[in-house]
């Protein structure tokens, strides 16, 4: 059994702010994988599932973001898991918006959720780093993070979390460069080429007008002299 955890604040005033772009991903497992509805346990909100051949745990904890690891460690507890069979899915401000990667261990660089976390279960668990960017100054990070997701950034947010959500059967087995290849085709979808056109070759129709196209039309003849009229008329 695995246990994906969403980083995020409990109530409808955090729903749509960057900092719950955790909830957000595993909400859309949940709806997309039809998993369980979701019910109150380890001081969160808990939804049962498979992704692929895997039983997953997911888990949303309410003890609001600095308080995480409470919440995490009781539902590691309880189902005897490892900390390498829980992943992670939180906001990342070193990544541009819709980025995502995936680590395993390492430090919490500063997240609050991560640093309860790792208080809790150590280092050694998986987190998928969601990017939504950085405000460019270190003292408008607590209020970037805090506010709601704009209008013009739905596009890419809406297509990151369909990626991760194609991809987390991938991540449940392990396949972490599956994982990714889902999300970068949400998020970096293949252009076609556009067609070259094939160059016209000396005396061919395409070269002397379109296929069928009618011959240019014979310059009208000479009008006549009022000499040769004359003759003509009495020949």
């Amino acid at each position: 059994m695995l246990l994906f955890v969403g980083l995020g604040n409990p109530g409808r005033e955090h729903a749509r702010q960057r900092h719950n772009v955790g909830f957000m991903a595993v909400d859309r497992i949940a709806e997309d994988h039809g998993f369980s509805p979701w019910r109150g346990k380890f001081r969160g909100k808990v939804s049962e599932g498979r992704l692929g051949a895997e039983k997953v745990l997911l888990l949303k904890p309410e003890t609001y973001m600095n308080l995480s690891g409470g919440s995490v460690a009781a539902a590691v507890r309880f189902h005897k898991l490892e900390p390498a069979d829980v992943v992670v899915f939180h906001d990342e401000l070193d990544l541009a918006p819709g980025k995502c990667r995936v680590k395993r261990g390492g430090g919490h660089a500063g997240h609050n959720g991560l640093r309860d976390i790792h208080r809790h279960l150590g280092p050694d668990y998986v987190r998928v780093r969601l990017g939504i960017g950085h405000p460019g100054d270190k003292s408008k990070v607590s209020g970037y993070v805090l506010h709601d997701v704009s209008k013009a950034e739905e596009g890419w947010l809406d297509d990151l979390l369909r990626g991760v959500s194609d991809g987390a059967p991938k991540l449940a087995d392990g396949d972490e460069g599956g994982f990714m290849n889902a999300v970068a085709l949400r998020t970096q979808p293949v252009r076609p080429k556009p067609e070259r056109k094939a160059a016209a070759v000396p005396g061919d129709a395409a070269s002397s007008g379109a296929a069928g196209a009618e011959p240019a039309a014979e310059d009208p003849p000479a009008p006549l002299s009022p000499l040769e009229r004359l003759r003509r008329r009495f020949s």
